[in-house]
């Protein structure tokens, strides 16, 4: 029996051979395996960031960021919902170049620092298992490959704001007056690069007065940080008087500060008295939020599972964290508090969409405090586990933010779809296009030339490019429908004279494009729609042709 009991453990070892000399050599060159992975990271985002065409909230950024000036620039900035940090960012960079690739390359940058930047902070704060761990997963979970990618203002966001709490920490550990000035600094970038980072400040500033009371540290690091905060403040308030009380006043008393986009598809992210428990809207969005991170549902749910093990481990134990039980526990968990407060609130969403995305980390170091203790602490073993579940979470994914498919984002279709454009479209003959559709054509019927609209008729923009006019709705109309398109096609047809029998062409592109699979539904009205694949499609109209008042069902 003894002998049966040998040959089983020699066959079957408690711990591979691979997977000892992995821990051997990650011990001994940390360096060299955190720059491999790291350019790993990297290789995944290009290649996420290549082959596939804008969508439309990307080509509206460059937009507003093509203009003739900074001052420009800057002014319509102040037209987003977002503060003007990325758009004068964009300004400056289309002198580097305006393919898609190259317009994302901030972003990357910006994703990549983020990675980095958080493994260090994890370094600080947990053990060496859990570091290693959740800088697998910030690598490559595809929620984190997403935001790397787009044109948006979430990778600065993160980006700045871990540079903030990392240097927070070795401000504090240090007593490192030059670190506390950055750490302020970098809180301000971020605030200037999503609104988010209000939270992120409160969650860092509550978390600082709880470190500093403990270990009362110089009056010299107070001093900076207070400093810091009344800047933050003030940057606060300057926000809020040139941007985002003008934005209320446009979209309606109160909707950007209160309940933004809560009509529409972030109406689960608020909560809403009479229509839900608070106690149920807690739990699901938290749960959201994980689903997110994961872009994996069922995953998700068990990393909020996992996550909740992290933090009882944490208030437990100290041996998974530099800092004492409590202070690790607040850490992990008082940005979900923050955020919740916010949904409570109804000031700002909070779920399972990129708006709740600066909790990721937070999220994924809860989520590898209980990996790593699952695994007894091996980092070969957590690498292995963390890289595993992020490649299933690739494979089969199933909470992607895009609509689009990758394979109808690709660039080949949108070139397919400017060369019929150019090659079968007169040049006599419009285009009509709703708000989401001429932000496409923007950027690629005019190749990245800064455009000036004509917005003399009410409801409409009208500009030309590439040898083509096209005509379309303003922001008020971003996507047509079937019932939608009938009222702004006779409005259109009044305003701009457009000579009898003449035709136009009726262009949609991006999510959400399904104009001609309805008007095609009507029996009294025929068209031939061209598609490039299931986002970009065209049809010709005739102008003084019968068009239905509603659509009448096949028979």
């Amino acid at each position: 029996m003894e002998q049966v009991k040998q040959m089983g453990a020699a066959r079957f070892p408690p711990s591979s051979a691979f997977l000892t000399g992995l821990e051997r050599s990650l011990q001994k060159y940390k360096t060299s395996w955190m720059l491999a992975l790291l350019a790993a990271g990297v290789g995944a985002r290009i290649w996420n960031a290549s082959g596939t065409f804008l969508s439309p909230d990307e080509a509206l950024h460059f937009f507003i960021a093509n203009k003739t000036s900074w001052k420009l620039t800057y002014q319509a900035s102040l037209s987003l919902s977002h503060p003007p940090l990325l758009i004068l960012l964009l300004h400056a960079w289309r002198s580097v170049g305006t393919p898609e690739l190259m317009l994302r390359c901030p972003s990357i940058i910006a994703g990549t620092l983020f990675c980095w930047i958080s493994f260090r902070w994890l370094a600080m704060v947990f053990t060496e298992s859990v570091a290693w761990i959740g800088f697998v997963f910030l690598l490559f979970l595809p929620s984190s490959i997403d935001l790397s990618t787009e044109i948006r203002q979430y990778a600065l966001l993160l980006a700045f704001s871990m540079a903030s709490a990392h240097l927070l920490e070795l401000a504090l550990a240090k007593n490192s007056v030059f670190a506390m000035f950055f750490s302020v600094v970098c809180l301000w970038l971020a605030i200037l690069a999503h609104y988010s980072a209000f939270l992120v400040a409160v969650a860092l500033s509550v978390y600082a007065i709880f470190r500093m009371a403990t270990y009362r540290p110089p009056l010299k690091i107070f001093a900076a940080w207070e400093a810091g905060q009344v800047i933050a403040i003030g940057l606060g308030y300057f926000l809020y008087v040139t941007q985002l009380s003008r934005l209320a006043q446009g979209y309606g008393a109160g909707s950007v500060t209160r309940g933004w986009m809560s009509n529409s598809y972030l109406a689960r992210s608020y909560f809403t008295p009479g229509e839900i428990n608070p106690l149920l809207f807690i739990f699901a969005r938290t749960g959201g939020v994980f689903q997110y991170a994961f872009g994996q549902s069922a995953v998700g749910d068990l990393g909020l599972v996992l996550f909740v093990i992290g933090a009882v481990l944490i208030f437990r134990r100290s041996t998974w964290a530099f800092l004492n039980s409590r202070q690790a526990g607040f850490l992990l968990i008082f940005p979900f508090a923050v955020n919740c407060a916010a949904a409570l609130a109804r000031v700002y969403p909070y779920g399972g969409t990129r708006h709740s995305a600066f909790l990721l980390p937070f999220a994924l170091a809860g989520v590898s405090v209980a990996v790593a203790f699952f695994l007894k602490s091996r980092i070969a073993l957590g690498i292995f586990a963390a890289a595993t579940i992020a490649l299933l979470c690739n494979l089969f994914p199933s909470h992607r933010g895009n609509n689009v498919s990758r394979t109808d984002q690709s660039s080949v279709n949108m070139k397919a779809a400017m060369d019929f454009l150019q090659q079968q479209v007169a040049s006599a003959e419009p285009l009509f296009a709703d708000y989401q559709t001429s932000l496409m054509l923007d950027y690629y019927l005019c190749q990245g030339r800064p455009v000036a609209m004509n917005r003399s008729v009410p409801g409409f923009l009208s500009y030309e490019c590439g040898g083509h006019k096209v005509i379309a709705t303003d922001w008020n109309t971003d996507i047509f429908t079937a019932g939608s398109f009938r009222e702004q096609w006779r409005e259109m047809l009044s305003r701009f004279n457009l000579p009898a029998d003449s035709k136009v062409w009726v262009t949609q592109i991006g999510p959400s494009t399904h104009l001609a699979e309805e008007l095609a539904q009507s029996a009294e009205f025929h068209i031939a729609p061209h598609d490039f694949g299931h986002n970009l499609h065209f049809f010709d109209l005739r102008v003084g042709g019968h068009l239905p008042d509603r659509a009448v069902p096949a028979s």
